[in-house]
């Protein structure tokens, strides 16, 4: 049986169909990336904040910035390319009169226009990014195959809401490359309607949850948000920028870099989980070892 037609996501569906954004027309593709100050938000980066970091040349914390948006925008695409396996297969369960149905579809659209913008967006700053690990790979494929779909909607929402936010703070950077920030600015813009219309799915879920499947949900969104984190922050780069004991460098940035993720870029996942009664004695002390969590 169909179920009723939600007037919110009706009207989702009639945005996305009527004002498509599309990256060929809203990015300006031309513009020199060689004459741009930065890449990326100097705070964004891993290793400023840190002594090695007041050391740099100009050149080499514009080339961090370079080689960490390029990780940035290729896990982007990575993980809506995991996000679009789900989909195609959830698909499968409803019917094409199904609003959700509909919606779905056009979510599939804009996010096969994302990873090619992201794609372009890493060829255009000459972007040489870090493959995921065998054992990224292996997690990141299994749970969209096989994972419950409440489940994996709410992984697909914290990221989402991660991505969101980078996106904010590129967007809303003047120094930051053109075509980085106005590759932001459109994926703001779409997925803030994939976000609204992800926690109306939710709700279903999280509205009667008990004490078992709300912690089940919260390390979800924990764990999701570790496994992107993870992708940022890479040896490799410190290789590249040319950079004394690359290793020791990486373990500071890893280290430094949870604390400013965890201070930057969580307060919007934070206010989420709080909405299911997601922080428990369970879940609150692994927040604030696995992701440095502080206040709740």
């Amino acid at each position: 049986m169909t179920k009723p037609l939600n007037p919110k996501i009706e009207r989702l569906v009639h945005i996305s169909r009527t004002k498509p954004l599309i990256p060929d027309e809203y990015v300006p593709w031309e513009d020199d990336p060689t004459s741009a100050p930065f890449f990326m938000p100097e705070k964004l980066t891993s290793l400023e904040g840190l002594p090695i970091y007041d050391q740099l040349t100009p050149e080499q914390k514009r080339e961090l910035g370079r080689h960490e948006v390029a990780q940035v925008m290729y896990s982007y695409g990575w993980s809506e390319g995991l996000a679009c396996l789900f989909f195609n297969r959830y698909l499968l369960t409803l019917t094409p009169d199904n609003i959700e149905y509909s919606y779905l579809i056009q979510m599939l659209i804009e996010e096969f226009r994302h990873q090619d913008m992201f794609a372009k967006s890493v060829k255009r700053i000459n972007g040489k990014p870090i493959l995921p690990s065998f054992l990224h790979n292996y997690i990141g494929n299994l749970a969209p195959r096989y994972m419950a779909p409440s489940l994996v909607f709410i992984s697909v929402l914290a990221v989402e809401m991660i991505t969101d936010i980078y996106g904010k703070m590129l967007r809303k950077s003047p120094e930051v490359y053109s075509v980085i920030r106005k590759v932001s600015e459109l994926h703001h813009i779409e997925e803030g309607r994939h976000i609204y219309f992800t926690k109306m799915f939710l709700e279903r879920y999280t509205a009667k949850a008990g004490f078992f499947k709300r912690t089940i949900y919260s390390l979800a969104v924990m764990l999701n948000v570790y496994f992107m984190r993870t992708l940022y922050v890479k040896k490799e780069i410190y290789e590249r920028i040319g950079l004394p004991n690359p290793e020791q460098h990486y373990q500071l940035a890893k280290k430094h870099f949870k604390v400013k993720f965890a201070e930057m870029c969580l307060g919007e996942t934070i206010e989420f989980v709080k909405s299911f009664n997601g922080f428990n004695i369970i879940t609150q002390p692994l927040w604030k070892k696995v992701l440095g969590v502080k206040k709740f």
